[in-house]
């Protein structure tokens, strides 16, 4: 499975997750959260970052304006949107760069519902959970809740995924559905701070998630 990093602030690390092998870094661009990528790089910093690793930024409600530029300043490959962004807006954005659409989820949502609108105006979606906040509340979702949808669209699985959730990830990846999984998405479950990540445990979670999974087949015994 690839693995997108979200919330990183330090470009040592950063550059230490691509020495890993690790597909995706997710830089914040939203104000409010405690991940605020301009609190501690500038936008000339995270533009010469070089490398395999594809840097994704992550966007909530911004003016598409300020939003196209900041992905010109930070030489962003990706962008990834969080907030209440509409089919047109996202429509502008792809027009320019390579968007991720955020849906988040709650119990009782229909998924199928949520996404219909999106599918010509997005590259990619991710599934998050639902949360008084914007940028995720580290918690997961019922992700039975994608079990019988039909995605059709490459997908990021998100929200409060961690270290323990080895086992649960290599079942769901057994799913129909997942056939349209394309990376998950970790953050706050692999830090030492906020927006500080814990790099061996990121190591560690990476290899046992590339190795061969024996489910138990008699679990009380």
């Amino acid at each position: 499975m690839r693995i997108k990093v979200c919330g990183l602030t330090n470009v040592n690390q950063v550059r230490q997750l691509n020495e890993l092998g690790i597909e995706f870094a997710g830089f914040n661009f939203y104000p409010r959260s405690p991940r605020y990528v301009y609190k501690s790089m500038p936008a000339t910093t995270i533009k010469k970052i070089r490398g395999k690793i594809n840097k994704v930024g992550i966007f909530v409600n911004e003016d598409p304006d300020e939003l196209l530029r900041t992905v010109d300043e930070c030489g962003l490959y990706l962008v990834q949107l969080h907030g209440d962004e509409s089919p047109k807006y996202c429509e502008k954005i792809a027009n320019y760069i390579s968007i991720i659409k955020v849906f988040r989820l709650s119990d009782n949502d229909n998924v199928e519902w949520k996404i219909k609108d999106y599918y010509e105006v997005a590259d990619m979606f991710m599934f998050d959970t639902e949360s008084p906040k914007y940028g995720g509340g580290g918690k997961k979702f019922d992700w039975k809740l994608l079990k019988d949808v039909e995605i059709k669209k490459p997908f990021f699985l998100a929200g409060g995924i961690g270290p323990n959730d080895i086992e649960e990830l290599k079942i769901f990846e057994k799913e129909k559905v997942a056939k349209d999984l394309f990376a998950i998405d970790i953050n706050s479950k692999f830090e030492v701070a906020p927006g500080v990540k814990d790099i061996e445990l990121i190591k560690t979670f990476k290899r046992r998630l590339s190795e061969p999974f024996f489910p138990t087949l008699f679990p009380d015994v």
